[in-house]
């Protein structure tokens, strides 16, 4: 099997094979993908870490035949930003790109040498889904502007907020809300739901469209607009500026 490895801070995954086809998720710097199907100027992969589908220009990958992974020791970086090099070119890479396992490192160096340089790191085997660190982290995220498709804080979109968080914990989450709302067990009321629960929320048609990350039995955070904290009650999500009803609850769920 063949892989393909971002070679770039952050790549689109397209919907088709073009560059003006809907971007349904990003690939971040050092994230692989297996090969599935490739085109003059893109290539199809599946990601590693999600399983999620689409195209990426075929410039910013780097091809190889095999990559490992080892889930329960996985290292991101830590820092909202990092000055990293990528084959010996200054650059800036998002919170939460993967620190390469020596084993892979050895099977790209001769095609893609990321040097981290000082930047600090996060061992996810080793951290605990508390209370506070969860808040913490999360909080990280605040003022990063909605981008569909989004998985940075250069730009993020509701699910791709709450699977990046989540990365930090080693708990992989699905890519969309309505695949998240499908793992961990259900909460019966709001008034158990504990901090890191995820609030599931529906359109008019009952399809699950967004989700946040409960901060406690009053306050979510979420990407709506920016990544921003507002307040939640049985029936939704209430904007803490204006007052207004943004979301419709569904469903509360406990992943850790």
């Amino acid at each position: 099997m063949a892989y393909a490895v971002c070679r770039v801070p952050v790549a689109p995954l397209r919907a088709e094979a073009a560059h003006k086809s809907e971007m349904v998720s990003q690939l971040l710097l050092a994230e692989a993908g297996l090969i599935l199907e490739e085109a003059k100027d893109f290539i199809k992969i599946q990601g590693v870490h999600d399983g999620y589908e689409g195209w990426c220009q075929r410039g910013q990958l780097v091809v190889i035949d095999n990559w490992t992974k080892e889930p329960a020791s996985q290292v991101y970086t830590a820092g909202w930003v990092s000055a990293v090099s990528i084959n010996n070119v200054p650059a800036h890479a998002p919170m939460g790109i993967p620190v390469l396992n020596e084993v892979n490192a050895r099977e790209l160096m001769a095609v893609l040498n990321i040097n981290y340089g000082d930047a600090a790191t996060w061992n996810a085997a080793g951290a605990q889904p508390e209370a506070a660190a969860i808040r913490k982290r999360a909080e990280l995220f605040l003022n990063t502007p909605y981008l569909w498709g989004g998985r940075s804080v250069f730009g993020i979109d509701c699910s791709g907020f709450s699977q990046m968080v989540f990365r930090f914990f080693n708990i992989p989450l699905l890519r969309d809300a309505y695949l998240q709302a499908t793992q961990g067990e259900v909460v019966g009321f709001l008034q158990e739901a504990r901090c890191g629960d995820l609030a599931f929320f529906d359109n008019a048609e009952g399809r699950i469209t967004h989700v946040g990350i409960l901060l406690n039995d009053h306050e979510i955070i979420h990407a709506s607009a920016n990544v921003r904290i507002d307040k939640i009650d049985n029936a939704g999500i209430v904007n803490s500026e204006t007052g207004v009803r943004t979301h419709q609850l569904r469903i509360i769920k406990r992943i850790s």
